[in-house]
C-alpha cells in the first residue's frame, strides 16, 4: 500500500482538478438514485392509486435523471482523463530524470530493455491507479454510500439482510489481494525479462542471421514469453475463482430479499412499488461491489508495476557533487594528474594498483598495455563515471571530486571505440556538441573531422537520416562524425578510444587527420590497439594488471625493450 500512497502524492498539486471531478462523480451518483424511486411512484401512484396525471412527470423526471446523469458522467470522464494524463506525464518525466542522475554503475548491471520496460511498461500500468482504479473505486463507493442510505431508509430489515454476504465479501477480497500481489510482480519481472532479451537480440540481429542461430533465438524468446504466460495465467486463474464467487454471494442476497419481502408484501407491510425500488436499488448495490472487486484485481497488477517504478525514483547515484559547489566560469587549463589510485569493481579483484602519472596541458599521451590492464577505467575514473577507491584524480591541481560533475564532463571530449549515434539526422548528432551552434560551424567541425565530403554526398546532405546507432553508415563515416560532435564541443581534454583495426588504409588516413584537428591544443588521451600508429604522440604510458609500468615516448621504450617493445614488436610480426 506504500506504492499506492506514493502514486496518490501525485494528485495533490492537481487538488482542484481532483475535486471537480469528485463533484461530478457525485452528481453522477445522485442522478442515478432516483430511477427506482420514480418507478417505485409509477407502480404505486399512477398504476394502483390510479393517479395518471402523474405519469407524465414521473417520466419526465425519468428523462431528466437519466439525462443529468450522463452529463455528469462525461464531465468526469474528461476531467479524471486529463488528471490522468497530466499526473501519469509528471509520473514518466521524474522516472527519467531519476535515470539521468544515476551513475553510470547503474545501466552497467542492468539490461537496457529492462531499464525501458521501467519507464514505459511500469509507468503505463501505474497510469491503470488513476483511470479505472481512482476513478473506478470513487464512482463505487459513492454509489455504494447513496444506496445505503436508501436502503435502510426504505426498510432497515430487508437492508440488514441484503448486508449479509459483505463480511465474506470482505474476507475473500483480502486473501485474493495478499495472494495475487505475488503474481503480479512475477508478471512485471517477466515482462522486463522480455523486453531486455527483445533489445539485445534485435540490436545484434545481423549475428543473427550471419551465425544461423535464428532458431536459437526462437527458442529462447519462446522460454521467455511462455514464463510469461505461465505467470499470467496463475492471476487469471485465481480471477477465474475470486470473480465468479463473489458475483454468486451477491446473487444470493438478492434470494434473501426476495424471500423475505415477498412475505412483507403479502403481510401489508410493504407496497409492490416500495419491493420493486428496493429490488431496483439493490441491483445497483451489489454492481459497484462486483465494480471494486476488479478494481482491485487491476490495483494489484499496478501496485506491482509502481513497486518497480519506485525502485528506479529511490535508487541512488553512486557518483554525486558535493553540496555547495560553485561552477567555475572558465575552462580548465588541462593538467591532468593521477595519485596512487585504487579502483576495482569487485572488493576482491583490483583493477588499478596504486597508479600515479601525470599529462601537461596540451600534451597527447597513448595507453598503451595488455586487455584488461585498466586502460579505459583509468579514464572512467576521470570522467567520475566512477570514483576511485582511494587516491585522487586532479586537473589543474583540483580533485574532480570538488568539481561539478556537468562542469567536468564538459571539460572532456569523448570519441568511443563504437561511436554512438542517435537515430535522427547527420546534423542532429553534431549538434549533440554544442545545441547553439550554427550551420556553418557544423559544417566546419565536419570539415575538420573530414567528414565534410562525405556526408556532403548523402541524399540529403546533413539532413540525411541514418537510423539506428547510425547503421546506415560505416565504421569510419561513425567514427568521424563523432569527433565532429567533439569538435564543436570544443573541450579542452580528449580521449579517443582508437578504432582503426577494421577500416581502410584511406579511411584511416582521414581518421588520422581528423584526429590531428581534434587533439591540436587540448590534452590528449588515445586508448592504443595499433601501436605502429602511435610515432605522433608526445609519450606512451605502458599499463599493466593496473601498474603504470613504463612511461616515455615510442623510441625510448623500444630502446628500453620492456613491455611496450614487447608488445609492439609481436603486434607488427602478426
Amino acid at each position: 500500500m506504500k506504492s499506492l500512497f506514493r502514486a496518490l502524492q501525485y494528485l495533490l498539486p492537481h487538488r482542484g482538478l481532483a475535486l471537480a471531478t469528485l463533484l461530478c462523480a457525485m452528481c453522477a451518483t445522485a442522478m442515478e438514485l432516483v430511477p427506482p424511486w420514480v418507478i417505485k411512484v409509477i407502480i404505486d401512484d399512477v398504476i394502483q392509486a390510479k393517479k395518471s396525471w402523474l405519469l407524465p412527470w414521473a417520466l419526465a423526471g425519468l428523462v431528466a435523471a437519466y439525462v443529468l446523469k450522463n452529463i455528469f458522467a462525461s464531465l468526469r470522464i474528461r476531467l479524471n482523463n486529463s488528471l490522468e494524463q497530466t499526473v501519469v506525464h509528471e509520473l514518466r518525466s521524474d522516472v527519467f530524470a531519476a535515470l539521468q542522475r544515476l551513475s553510470i554503475n547503474y545501466f552497467e548491471s542492468r539490461s537496457t530493455g529492462e531499464i525501458m520496460s521501467r519507464v514505459t511498461n511500469d509507468t503505463e500500468h501505474v497510469e491503470r491507479i488513476f483511470i479505472d482504479g481512482l476513478e473506478g473505486a470513487l464512482t463505487a463507493t459513492l454509489t455504494l454510500a447513496g444506496i445505503t442510505i436508501m436502503l435502510f431508509a426504505l426498510n432497515w430489515k430487508l437492508a440488514a439482510l441484503s448486508l449479509l454476504p459483505i463480511p465474506i465479501l470482505m474476507l475473500s477480497a483480502s486473501r485474493f489481494t495478499r495472494t495475487v500481489h505475488g503474481y503480479y510482480h512475477e508478471i512485471r519481472r517477466g515482462s522486463g525479462e522480455i523486453n531486455g532479451y527483445l533489445q539485445d537480440a534485435l540490436s545484434g540481429i545481423r549475428e543473427t542471421m550471419g551465425f544461423g542461430r535464428k532458431a536459437y533465438e526462437q527458442r529462447r524468446f519462446s522460454a521467455l514469453s511462455l514464463a510469461y504466460s505461465d505467470a499470467n495465467l496463475k492471476a487469471m486463474y485465481l480471477w477465474s475463482l475470486y470473480s465468479p464467487g463473489m458475483i454468486l454471494l451477491g446473487s444470493l442476497g438478492t434470494v434473501l430479499i426476495l424471500w423475505y419481502g415477498a412475505g412483507e408484501v403479502s403481510a401489508g407491510r410493504l407496497t409492490l412499488g416500495e419491493l420493486v425500488m428496493f429490488l431496483s436499488y439493490l441491483g445497483l448495490f451489489y454492481v459497484p461491489i462486483n465494480q471494486i472487486h476488479s478494481v482491485n484485481h487491476m490495483l494489484q497488477h499496478a501496485l506491482a508495476a509502481s513497486d518497480r517504478v519506485f525502485e528506479v525514483l529511490d535508487a541512488q547515484p553512486d557518483v554525486t557533487d558535493c553540496p555547495g559547489l560553485i561552477v567555475p566560469l572558465e575552462k580548465v587549463r588541462g593538467d591532468v594528474r593521477f595519485e596512487r589510485i585504487e579502483f576495482h569493481y569487485r572488493q576482491d579483484v583490483p583493477v588499478l594498483n596504486s597508479l600515479s602519472a601525470s599529462v601537461s596541458s596540451g600534451e597527447r599521451v597513448a595507453l598503451v598495455g595488455p586487455s584488461g590492464a585498466g586502460k579505459s577505467t583509468l579514464l572512467k575514473l576521470l570522467m567520475r563515471f566512477y570514483d576511485v577507491k582511494s587516491g585522487a584524480v586532479l586537473i589543474d591541481g583540483r580533485d574532480v571530486r570538488d568539481m561539478p560533475l556537468d562542469y567536468l564532463r564538459r571539460q572532456i571530449g569523448f570519441v568511443q571505440q563504437e561511436p554512438f549515434l542517435f537515430n535522427g539526422t547527420v546534423r542532429d548528432n553534431i549538434l549533440y556538441g554544442d545545441l547553439t551552434a550554427d550551420p556553418s560551424r557544423v559544417e566546419g567541425a565536419a570539415r575538420a573531422a573530414r567528414a565534410h565530403e562525405f556526408i556532403d554526398a548523402l541524399p540529403e546532405g546533413y539532413d540525411s537520416w541514418i537510423g539506428e546507432r547510425g547503421v546506415k553508415l560505416s565504421v569510419g563515416q561513425k567514427q568521424r562524425v563523432s569527433i565532429a560532435r567533439v569538435l564543436l564541443k570544443d573541450p579542452p581534454i580528449v580521449i579517443f578510444d582508437e578504432a582503426t583495426s577494421n577500416i581502410d588504409t584511406e579511411t584511416e588516413v582521414k581518421i588520422r587527420e581528423a584526429l590531428n584537428e581534434l587533439t591540436r591544443g587540448r590534452t590528449t588521451f588515445i586508448i592504443a590497439h595499433r601501436l605502429s600508429t602511435l610515432h605522433n604522440v608526445d609519450r606512451i604510458l605502458v599499463i599493466e594488471a593496473g601498474r603504470l609500468v613504463e612511461d616515455g615516448p615510442h623510441e625510448l621504450l623500444m630502446a628500453r625493450g620492456g613491455l611496450y617493445a614487447g608488445l609492439y614488436e609481436a603486434q607488427f610480426q602478426v
